[in-house]
């Protein structure tokens, strides 16, 4: 079986003159022979294989002889040669023919280099072919540079912007970066072990029993557990940044979310650092006191000790990341040897003096007697466990350095779950062995033993040969409930529990004293909160947040110097708790909207636990401190409110985006289940505007009516050459859309390209919307220029209204003296501002020049201080701009300005006249109804014209009173017209007649072989006849005006009743022409006519 004639070579050789267009292709099969033996003998296929043999390419067959020249093909790779036979395709980037499969090609094959962000410290970013270089023809005569398409098919190649970007992840190859033990398990561990599992654990096990003791113990872990398990999630679903919890919770739910949370967690640690000194302080202070060393007094030694150890911190922090990380294995080691001295103490024989102190070693009847609860006054179950909680938090420890780890996606989940489990098992251990051991009450004294004949009140240290009886009636000062330095004295070597409690504190306060700068860089780097932009700037090699750890310095050594810890830390658990529950909700928020991007390496977790951790977090809030919670939630909806407020510029793609339109997307699909109902009928219109910021009056007047009510959809349609087109028009609508949602425009941007205007339209009346939010009136402006247009032009303006009748949607053409169009007043200021900017920049060149030839003396040292400075009038800027810009659009056309804002401005007290001459469903009287309750618009008062017979005047009157009460729409005048009917006068007549004089074929002044000839020749001119056939109309028309002239020439805006042209019978010239002598010099005006369904109801 053969694919192709070639006899001898296995690739065709490339000829001298090869083409622009020619491929070389390589030829997978045998020549004519082999294809004949393959009729005798069974056809042989050859397996694909993607192993080692020939680099991972197609194994194929080829005959003998043709080896040699297949390996120089796999010599030379499959990317694509720099040679006479290779040819370039360059348009904007340097992309070229690469030998994709063996075939020349722009397309790539998928690399990771293509889906990174621009910048990426984890490699350069590479830009794949776009698909309209894929798409288009190719272009001719590119030259290309050796060597160049090797670079690009290996995805090394890059412009040179991307390198510039790249040049900080270069610099930064030297950075030190941790594993998942010394990273995230060793901090996890040493923040978990606290102080409390050494000094409060036994009185907790003293109140609540063994059994109530492991079950809170358990309840504490769950929440953690469920937090990690939801930390682990977010973590896996992408590339983790610096920032720790602030970036898992902003990238999730968004900056409004990350920003408060951010804010207050990164203050939490900054405090807590005081808190974990404070404890070192006062353990230290309590040994001073033993030995009668004191310096001055309790109170200012803790000061004294706290300031001196938070010194000592900062330095190793300041050191670096890496001396911390040694500091913190070494803190680790010390709190192990620790806990493992406590676990042998308890089995090493207790003697008299221990005894004496409640400690008999493992008993089981102490263990029966310590297992159910018994709590002393004003304590509960809830009370102890939320002393404990605390206990159990520090599970971010480890992701609140995420910037320094080698694979935070690997480490956090690995790191933190392990740490919780292993510190869970050394609580649940520690809380048994010491229940075990220990009685609640003890005295100490040693000669409170069992005498022969004494009666024993049934303690197990009354089994064990001890009488402490009276601890019931007074207190003791040893055992379980009265003293906290238990594990100390149950241990092997009592010291060892004291080293212990001075690493659980230490290592503490240095990974807080870490974790805050660390998430307050992130949070100032996203320029979240604008004002602390100082704080973003890191330093050397690993970004250290140098400005942050002196900020964080300083609040610590004020909390050790002026706070009352004891009332600020429950509310600094409490933010912790709030992280955590943020941290569960993004979770199950992430799941809840059913994002595809919603990916998690990490599979363990389900997001209905995650909500229920959130709550969880909640709860265990209030049960630590209701006080607490409430200041806390109070601070963050503040923070939230704030940043809200602020709309920070950054899109990360979270989860609220997410469900916003999943919550869109299930609405629209609802409502296209109900039928519509004339009472919720709202103007829901296409606005013909173009570009929007080319015709804002029009746009201005539509969203008038539309705000918070109706749909509202700018279109522009791009007429010419299609590849052209789509790409303008593509290139715009990002920039488009973000002008509405700069000027606050409710409304969506929509394009078409078509050969013709009306085709566009007709596009986007037929396919604009969704289900039932789908276009109901056109909106569109009045064709100012008609007369001076070309034909071509008013046949596609009058088609475009013809269309939307035929669609029954119904039209608005709105009308103002000036017109609409400010495109040219645009160009003229974008020119300006140009040239301003440019003049800017070179005064800022030359002072740049200036203060560098200063700088070479010594006075430059200080003049350079101030170089920044110069350039930055930003106010006087915009200032100059504006004030540049008005004086030349003034000269241009100051009319067409003002013109172009007179429907942002609040209408003075006035009237909306109302010309409801033909009943089209209600439009002409819903759209200045809603305009009159528009805060612009609420002044102004409407009134009402209608038609009628002169004879009836008052019924009529009172009939439409009637009418309109019953719609409840409120008026101030009601007006018939009885006179509509009768002819203009001369004047105004005369007026139309020359205005359509240039239209008009005569044709009853010529002979019939001239005027079907000049009919054929002229078909779109009027014609005596037509004119004849809709004189009365015409008469009407110009009757109008004179009427509106006469009543409304006074009025802020007119909406007035729009004719109708029958197709076929009213040619697109006479048509224009009424339109303009209806509208002709009067006041803004709306020619509305619904699509004849009812828009109006008086039912309830």
């Amino acid at each position: 079986m053969s694919l192709n004639n070639s006899s001898n070579v296995f690739l065709d050789p490339v000829p001298s003159n090869t083409t622009r267009f020619q491929v070389n292709v390589i030829n997978e099969s045998h020549d004519n022979s082999a294809a004949a033996d393959a009729n005798t003998d069974p056809p042989h296929y050859e397996e694909t294989s993607f192993g080692n043999e020939a680099h991972n390419r197609l194994r194929i067959s080829f005959r003998p002889g043709n080896q040699e020249r297949y390996d120089n093909f796999l010599q030379n790779g499959e990317s694509a040669k720099a040679d006479a036979s290779f040819h370039a395709y360059d348009s904007h980037t340097n992309t070229y023919y690469l030998q994709t499969f063996g075939h020349n090609t722009v397309d790539a094959v998928p690399k990771i280099e293509y889906y990174r962000n621009t910048g990426s410290i984890s490699g350069p970013k590479v830009n794949r072919p776009s698909l309209l270089e894929i798409h288009e023809q190719l272009a001719k005569n590119v030259a290309v540079a050796p060597g160049s398409a090797d670079r690009v098919a290996n995805g090394e190649g890059m412009s040179g912007d991307e390198e510039t970007e790249n040049k900080e992840a270069d610099d930064k190859d030297g950075a030190v970066k941790f594993g998942w033990v010394k990273g995230v398990l060793v901090r996890c561990m040493l923040n978990i072990w606290g102080v409390m599992l050494f000094i409060r654990l036994s009185w907790i096990v003293g109140e609540a029993g063994i059994g109530l003791g492991v079950i809170i113990i358990g309840l504490a872990v769950t929440v953690t557990a469920i937090t990690g398990l939801s930390t682990s999630a977010i973590a896996t679903n992408g590339y983790v940044r610096g920032g720790g919890a602030y970036y898992l919770i902003s990238r999730s739910l968004g900056p409004e979310f990350g920003g408060s949370i951010g804010l207050i967690f990164a203050f939490a640690n900054a405090v807590a650092v005081a808190m974990y000194v404070v404890g070192f302080a006062e353990t230290v202070v309590d040994l001073l006191k033993e030995s009668d060393s004191m310096m001055v007094d309790p109170t200012n030694d803790i000061r004294i000790i706290g300031s001196i150890t938070v010194v000592i911190l900062l330095g190793i922090s300041v050191a670096g990341m890496e001396w911390e990380a040694k500091a913190q294995v070494l803190l680790l080691v010390i709190l192990l040897i620790a806990i493992a001295n406590f676990f042998i103490g308890t089995v090493i024989p207790s003697n008299n003096e221990k005894r004496s102190r409640g400690f008999f070693n493992y008993q089981a009847s102490i263990f029966a007697e310590n297992f159910g609860p018994s709590f002393t006054k004003n304590e509960g179950f809830f009370s102890v466990f939320a002393i404990f909680f605390p206990a159990a938090t520090g599970i971010l420890a480890g992701a609140n350095i995420s910037g320094d780890l080698e694979d935070p996606q690997d480490a956090i989940p690995r790191g933190t779950m392990l740490a919780i489990f292993i510190t869970t098992v050394a609580y649940i251990g520690v809380a048994i062995c010491v229940g075990a051991c220990v009685v609640r009450d003890a005295t100490g004294n040693v000669n409170d033993t069992i005498i022969s004949g004494m009666n024993c009140n049934g303690s197990a240290a009354c089994g064990l040969g001890y009488d402490f009886s009276r601890c019931q009636h007074e207190r003791c000062e040893y055992g379980l409930m009265n003293n906290f330095q238990v594990m100390s004295m149950v241990s092997g070597f009592g010291p060892l529990i004291t080293a212990g409690i001075f690493s659980a504190t230490l290592s503490s306060a240095l990974a807080s004293l870490v974790s805050a700068p660390k998430v307050f860089q992130a949070l100032c780097k996203d320029n979240i909160y604008t004002a602390l932009q100082f704080f973003a700037k890191g330093y050397g090699k690993n970004n250290e947040p140098l400005r942050g750890y002196f900020l964080t310095f300083v609040i610590a050594m004020a909390f050790i110097l002026i706070a009352e810890l004891n009332t600020i830390a429950p509310i600094i658990s409490n933010f912790f708790l709030a992280s955590y529950a943020l941290i569960n909700f993004s979770c199950f928020h992430a799941s809840y909207a059913k994002s595809p991007g919603w990916r998690p390496a990490y599979g363990i977790y389900n997001m209905w636990v995650s909500l229920f951790g959130a709550v969880l977090c909640c709860a265990v809030m209030f049960v630590i401190n209701w006080q607490a919670a409430i200041i806390t939630y109070a601070i963050e909806f503040f923070l939230y409110i704030y940043v809200t407020y602020k709309k920070p510029d950054v899109n990360w793609g979270s989860s609220t985006q997410a469900l916003s339109y999943v919550s869109a997307l299930d609405n629209a699909l609802e409502l296209t289940t109900v039928e519509d109902h004339v009472k919720n009928f709202r103007p829901q219109c296409i606005v013909l505007t173009g570009a929007p910021m080319t015709r804002p009056a029009l746009l201005d007047i539509t969203h008038a009516f539309t705000k918070n009510s109706g749909l509202c959809i700018c279109c522009e349609v791009f007429v010419g050459p299609r590849k052209l087109c789509v790409k303008e028009m593509n290139s715009g609508m990002a920039k488009k859309q973000a002008w509405l949602i700069k000027n606050k425009i409710k409304a969506f941007y929509a394009a078409v390209a078509a050969d013709c205007f009306r085709d566009g339209v007709r596009s986007l009346l037929q396919a604009s919307g969704l289900g039932r939010m789908k276009p109901n009136t056109l909106v569109i402006g009045y064709k100012k220029n008609w007369r001076k247009a070309p034909l071509a032009e008013i046949e596609n303006y009058v088609g475009i209204i013809h269309d939307a009748f035929d669609f029954e949607i119904g039209v608005v053409i709105v009308r103002i003296s000036q017109g609409f169009d400010i495109s040219q007043v645009l160009q003229v200021q974008d020119e300006l501002e140009k040239l301003e900017q440019e003049r800017l920049a070179l005064e800022a060149t030359i002072k740049d020049n200036e203060c560098e030839e200063e700088g070479r003396g010594l006075r430059g040292l200080f003049k350079k201080a101030g170089k920044l400075n110069i350039t930055k009038p930003a106010p006087k800027k915009d200032s100059s701009i504006n004030t540049i810009q008005s004086m030349h659009v003034g000269e241009f056309n100051q009319k067409l300005v003002e013109a172009s804002t007179q429907f942002k401005k609040k209408q003075g007290k006035g009237t909306i006249d109302v010309w409801w001459l033909f009943d089209d469903g209600g439009l002409t009287l819903l759209i200045p109804y809603i305009l009159t309750i528009r805060k612009k618009w609420k002044d102004c008062k409407l009134r009402i014209y209608v038609g009628g017979k002169i004879n009836r005047i008052e019924e009529e009157k009172i009939t439409m009173a009637s009418l309109l009460s019953k719609f409840r729409i409120k008026f101030a005048e009601i007006h018939i017209i009885g006179d509509i009917n009768i002819k203009p006068n001369k004047e105004s007549w005369k007026v139309f007649e020359e205005m359509i004089e240039p239209y008009r074929l005569h044709e009853s002044c010529k002979d019939l072989t001239t005027a079907e000839k000049l009919k054929r020749e002229t078909p779109w001119k009027i014609t005596d006849a037509a004119l004849e056939a809709v004189k009365e109309k015409s008469y009407r028309q110009v009757r109008l005006n004179e009427l509106l002239q006469e009543h409304s020439r006074a009025a802020n805006l007119i909406v007035l009743s729009l004719p109708v042209a029958r197709k076929g019978s009213i040619s697109d010239l006479m048509y224009m022409a009424w339109l303009e002598i209806l509208t002709k010099n009067l006041p803004p005006v709306l020619l509305v006519r619904g699509n004849h369904k009812n828009v109006l109801t008086f039912y309830s």
